[in-house]
């Protein structure tokens, strides 16, 4: 496959470079560069555990990382902390710990028990990016979160598997807006190429099974559901919006008592794409970029977005022309 560098790309989206290139660009490809090599560490391991799932997804997954790159602020993620989150070690349905630029290192939790025992109980924000839907680019969204709230947030990495891949062949890239009920069809596949150390789990029949089956919507709906963990504001990009919106349907037809408490309490600020929402939920911000074609091309019909980024697009990067800053947006949404 062949290679894409974020100077590539940006010729192929017409974007251009804010001030002090050189620089810029720099710490961006030395933050990728050290999440891919940690990648390509741990391939053969990767491959022994699911051979058929690593040959088919690696070159896209890598094509993925530097997408992250391009739509993500990935130089606030260092390059010791891109080496522990690679997606070779931090997978689809992965969870991270992401405080606010400065106050310390990202921590990677493999699931809901240990985002516990890492101090998960006093985070009360939650975050799903989408794009690539790599780590990096769940770690870089997640710090901008954080700086705007100003305590560490949990991100659930979204991944790329089997069932995105099928989606974006029938589609194009990314048309999750009307193909959302064509990725759980595919989700069957995703399961069975899994490891099974990775496979969801619960009894659910019908529409559930197909919605546990994805790992990230399967991890936050495990979040979501515990009586231990007071989330007060969820926060989406992209394809992670439509994440939330699977697990918040899941939480109301599995327990409706639970849900609503959740929406009495919390905040939804959903950028670059609006998805449906349980009624219950009546406290939702949506953000759109003022440029942002792409991401109305992938929402759900309906009114203007509460909040129009000026002059801004679908990426998040703030070192390309045309980003939606996150944590001003963010800022903005909870003056609401």
């Amino acid at each position: 496959m062949a290679q894409l560098r974020p100077g590539r790309i940006c010729d192929m989206l017409h974007c251009e470079i804010d001030a002090t290139p050189g620089a810029a660009v720099k710490i961006t490809t030395d933050i990728l560069h050290a999440a891919q090599l940690a990648r390509a560490a741990s391939l053969p391991e990767r491959a022994g555990a699911a051979p058929v799932r690593t040959a088919i997804l690696e070159g896209v997954q890598q094509r993925n990382a530097v997408l992250d790159a391009l739509f993500y602020d990935i130089k606030v993620v260092s390059e010791a902390e891109a080496q522990a989150i690679s997606p070779g070690i931090a997978g689809e349905g992965a969870i991270l710990i992401v405080p606010p630029p400065g106050a310390g290192d990202i921590t990677l939790c493999p699931g809901p028990e240990h985002f516990i025992r890492s101090g998960g109980k006093g985070v009360t924000t939650l975050t799903v990016a989408g794009v690539g839907s790599c780590a990096l680019g769940s770690a870089a969204f997640a710090r901008n979160v954080a700086a705007a709230v100003g305590a560490p947030v949990a991100a659930v990495v979204s991944g790329y598997g089997l069932a995105d891949l099928a989606t974006e062949a029938f589609g194009g890239f990314f048309w999750f807006g009307g193909l959302s009920g064509l990725r759980g069809m595919f989700e069957a596949f995703d399961a069975a190429s899994r490891p099974a150390a990775q496979g969801a789990t619960g009894g659910a029949g019908g529409e559930d099974v197909l919605i546990r089956r994805s790992l990230d919507t399967q991890t936050v709906l495990a979040l979501l559901e515990r009586k231990d963990i007071a989330f007060d504001l969820l926060v989406g990009h992209s394809k992670g919006n439509l994440v939330i919106s699977e697990a918040l349907n899941a939480l109301r037809r599995k327990d409706e008592a639970r849900l609503r408490r959740l929406a009495a309490a919390a905040k939804v600020v959903t950028i670059s794409a609006r998805v449906a929402l349980p009624p219950a939920f009546q406290n939702v911000v949506d953000v759109m970029g003022e440029w942002d074609w792409f991401g109305r091309l992938n929402s759900r019909p309906g009114g203007p977005a509460g909040i129009v980024a000026p002059r801004a697009w679908h990426h998040t990067n703030t070192d390309l022309t045309a980003h939606l800053d996150v944590a001003a947006v963010v800022r903005q949404a909870l003056a609401r």
